[in-house]
């Protein structure tokens, strides 16, 4: 693939993360089971490192791995929400159909719902993860 049609890739990449280079994303859930050539790629369209869970500065969105037994989705939520810029984006990364850990959209509607949040959507982010993309109601 040519450099351009990479570089076209990655600001659809981007655009569609609603997210801009330099931005501050913050990182949940990680653990030996995620995408690592999805969570590297978006580094390296940031140009920047994510922000880890003990980050207590202001992210412009946050990335949350979540797997079927995480425990209580609709706290991490909340959780998350504390340190997002107002309109910052959250997107659920959940394991696809079949693989192990699956969340049922139900769940991420339902979880997202009581944390005071709505589903913008869902997308085949990576080979076995779905992000679902959450904004504030007000955002």
């Amino acid at each position: 693939m040519s450099p351009s049609a990479d570089a076209s890739r990655a600001s659809a990449l981007l655009q569609e993360l609603g997210i801009t280079s330099g931005q501050i994303v913050q990182e949940l859930g990680y653990d030996d089971d995620v995408d690592m050539e999805f969570r590297d790629a978006v580094e390296d369209l940031l140009d920047e490192e994510f922000e880890d869970e003990d980050a207590q500065t202001i992210v412009d969105a946050v990335l949350m791995w979540w797997r079927e037994g995480d425990g209580d989705l609709t706290d991490a939520l909340v959780d998350a929400i504390a340190t997002l810029e107002p309109g910052g984006p959250i997107w659920v990364l959940a394991p696809k159909p079949g693989r192990d850990g699956h969340v049922l959209p139900a769940d991420v509607q339902e979880a997202a719902n009581t944390a005071g949040l709505r589903v913008m959507g869902s997308h085949s982010l990576a080979k076995d993860w779905t992000g679902t993309r959450l904004a504030s109601r007000n955002g």
